[in-house]
């Protein structure tokens, strides 16, 4: 697969994975209120594991890594991350919440030359300062106070994006998509069983529907996140994530008749803009690695 192919799948994946957990959280949403973190956690991470299995076999695809190390690091990261974005959505609204989700951009850049060694350039800086800065724009104004809710989404920030630069990794070294799916939703469902028999209500069938909905969403959108972060760098892969929000304007304005403010339309722009500034820079450079190789 030639460089400007590999962006554009990885891209083309990603954008599918902003469908899919677009799903799932407004899934969420809807059930949410009435239970508690640990049942939702863990019902939905059963279903994935059993999803994971299904697939596995019918694939052929193995559950084993070589990499177990960093295997056991992206499951604890996405147990912590999952529990930190849980408690920031509890105490923050959600405009707050997302202005942490816009730094994870910029914090897989910082951590990809470290963990990676894929340093970034001058110029994929300013592609995702550009995107960061119109996310800005699209979050609705308001004054932000620093409190516990804060520093639980910043941990998110930082835990989630360690468990997707983990991800990254184990994907140069091995194609396992699915056990990238399966461990750490293992680890999720078994650390939040621990306290399943002390929160656990009753649920209609109409909820289980519900949860049986949201696993499937979160199964295909972790899949494609782990595909996606195979094909492209962290540092381009996670600015892609943020069309999410694009995503949120564009059903405002057509589903619900909200005409986006002047402001909203400029901030769409600039987080589209980066996001194709980053898969032109990214298929340029593989193109470059590829003559280079060959």
């Amino acid at each position: 697969m030639n460089g400007t192919r590999t962006a554009i799948v990885g891209a083309a994946l990603v954008a599918l994975y902003t469908g899919a957990i677009a799903a799932a959280d407004g899934i969420t949403k809807l059930i949410a209120g009435g239970y508690a973190a640990p049942q939702l956690f863990a019902l939905s991470a059963g279903l994935v594991l059993l999803m994971s299995l299904g697939a596995s076999r019918k694939n052929g695809e193995t559950l084993r890594t070589t990499c177990r190390g960093a295997m056991a690091l992206r499951a604890l990261l996405t147990v912590v991350s999952a529990l930190s974005f849980f408690q920031a959505f509890r105490l923050l609204p959600f405009a707050d919440v997302f202005l942490f989700i816009a730094l994870v951009p910029l914090i897989a850049a910082a951590m990809s030359g470290p963990a990676l060694g894929e340093p970034v350039r001058p110029a994929v800086w300013m592609a995702l300062l550009l995107g960061a800065g119109g996310l800005l724009f699209v979050m609705p104004a308001g004054e932000l106070s620093l409190d516990p809710g804060h520093l639980w989404a910043l941990f998110a920030a930082f835990t989630g994006t360690g468990s997707m630069i983990a991800a990254r990794y184990i994907a140069r070294i091995e194609r396992v998509p699915l056990a990238q799916v399966f461990w750490p939703n293992l680890a999720l469902m078994l650390s939040m069983a621990v306290a399943l028999p002390f929160v656990w209500q009753p649920m209609p069938l109409a909820d289980l529907g519900w949860v049986v909905t949201y696993a499937v969403f979160l199964f295909a959108a972790r899949w494609l996140s782990v595909e996606a972060l195979r094909l492209l760098p962290a540092y381009v892969a996670t600015p892609l994530m943020n069309l999410q929000f694009v995503w949120m304007v564009v059903i405002g304005w057509f589903g619900f008749g909200e005409i986006p403010a002047v402001g909203t339309m400029l901030g769409v722009t600039l987080v589209v803009g980066s996001g194709l500034w980053l898969i032109f820079d990214e298929a340029v450079t593989q193109e470059r690695r590829s003559s280079a190789n060959a």
